[in-house]
């Protein structure tokens, strides 16, 4: 009877052990620090990216297969983000409870209201555009404590003998992260409606949670490298438009990015976007008031 039981629990994706920590995997640091705050001692996270890597172009390791054969719980941030390297991941760790629609595959982006969602027809002319919208939201600490909550939702599913500590933790999450959200924006407020230039559209969802404007950015259509005529085409546009910053990932080609604030007479900021990307962003809070941090100092 025990052995039909267990049979049982894993056909449905369910954890079996009260003692044993959740393995779980996640593609990004950020969401990895997310599912640490609800996971708490509950939980094992490995986080497949790097915080200085772009996520959609992750150096897919074999060692990543490995970890997804063994995991219980697959956390992606879906909204095609992830499309360039996971899919094959996923089909050679041979792991029913990851596949896609599985108990043990957590899509973040998700029942969220997501940014640009294009309509009409879609085609390689446009660049790297992506159907179901912007996948950056993780830099608006509201969409955050979005993605904790459902998390925590779907880790009491699995390990239901730990409900009480998931939703308690991502309680305690999602009220510390509101508080900080109110003084972060109380910090900006003096510097709403600046204009500001991105490398990538990684930081529109940052933007509009602070009340900063987009004025354009250094790549003419998502994933395309920019022309001569365009950067001219940009800067001149900086100079009329009043554009102060020029924000970019680390990642991006410095050059560029240098040329492109020096003679637009902007100044250039080089803000990770992921937790681990920087000096101090361990985890999602320190990548949140870096990134505040950075910006008050620039503007004031």
């Amino acid at each position: 009877m025990k052995t039909y039981f267990l049979f049982l629990a894993l056909m449905l994706g369910l954890h079996t052990s009260a003692s044993a920590k959740v393995n779980v995997v996640a593609t990004t640091p950020d969401l990895g620090a997310i599912i640490e705050a609800v996971g708490g001692t509950d939980v094992e996270v490995t986080c497949l990216a790097r915080g200085t890597e772009d996520p959609h172009f992750v150096d897919a390791r074999p060692s990543f297969i490995r970890l997804l054969n063994k995991t219980e719980l697959l956390v992606e941030g879906g909204a095609d983000l992830e499309i360039g390297w996971l899919p094959p991941l996923v089909n050679n760790a041979r792991n029913a409870r990851i596949l896609p629609g599985a108990s043990g595959r957590f899509v973040a982006a998700e029942n969220l209201a997501l940014m640009e969602v294009p309509t009409g027809k879609l085609d390689r002319s446009q660049g790297d555009v992506h159907p179901y919208g912007n996948p950056h939201y993780l830099l608006d600490p509201e969409l955050a404590c979005q993605v904790a909550d459902a998390l925590a939702t779907r880790l009491s599913r699995l390990d239901p003998e730990r409900v009480g500590n998931y939703r308690k933790r991502a309680e305690s999450f999602v009220t510390t992260l509101r508080k900080k959200n109110t003084l972060w924006k109380k910090r900006l407020t003096p510097y709403c409606g600046t204009r500001v230039v991105t490398y990538h559209k990684s930081f529109d969802y940052f933007l509009k949670a602070f009340g900063l404007e987009l004025a354009g950015t250094v790549e003419p259509k998502p994933g395309v490298e920019p022309s001569a005529a365009h950067l001219k085409s940009l800067v001149a546009g900086m100079k009329t438009g009043g554009v102060r910053l020029v924000i970019a990932e680390p990642n991006r080609p410095a050059r560029i990015c240098q040329r492109v604030a020096r003679e637009g007479d902007a100044r250039l900021l080089r803000l990770p976007l992921l937790v681990g990307g920087a000096t101090g962003c361990d985890d999602y809070f320190g990548l949140m008031e870096h990134n505040v941090a950075a910006i008050e100092r620039a503007l004031r």
